[in-house]
């Protein structure tokens, strides 16, 4: 499999964001920790006033969405352990399992793609 110069872009740079997304839910979540916080505080600090109302329920509703669109895109390319992105962002954080699923999509897109030249020729 052949990657464009535009997929091999995308692709590191959906990686680099993932990374990104893995470093900081561990460390922000790491400190929480630290401090002495428990899965009550949490949900405290996710519903305690309107503004982190609304960044909680706007996180919600874009995880719902990017959770539609990993099983449905991923489902028409054909990739597999879609479930497991979805399970992952439960356990790590969605700024990680997202990109690192749009990452992997470039990979299914540049494999497609490779397919229908191959067909073709």
């Amino acid at each position: 499999m052949t990657m464009t110069r535009a997929q091999r872009s995308r692709f590191w740079f959906y990686l680099i964001v993932s990374v990104v997304g893995l470093v900081t839910a561990w460390v922000f979540n790491g400190l929480a920790v630290m401090a002495g916080a428990t899965s009550g505080d949490y949900l405290d600090a996710w519903f305690t006033s309107s503004l982190d109302w609304v960044l909680s329920l706007d996180l919600l509703v874009v995880a719902l969405a990017g959770s539609a669109f990993i099983l449905l895109e991923g489902r028409r390319l054909g990739m597999r352990y879609l479930w497991a992105y979805i399970l992952a962002s439960g356990l790590t954080a969605f700024a990680f399992t997202f990109p690192l699923f749009l990452a992997m999509r470039e990979r299914a897109l540049a494999r497609t793609s490779a397919e229908i030249t191959e067909t073709a020729a």
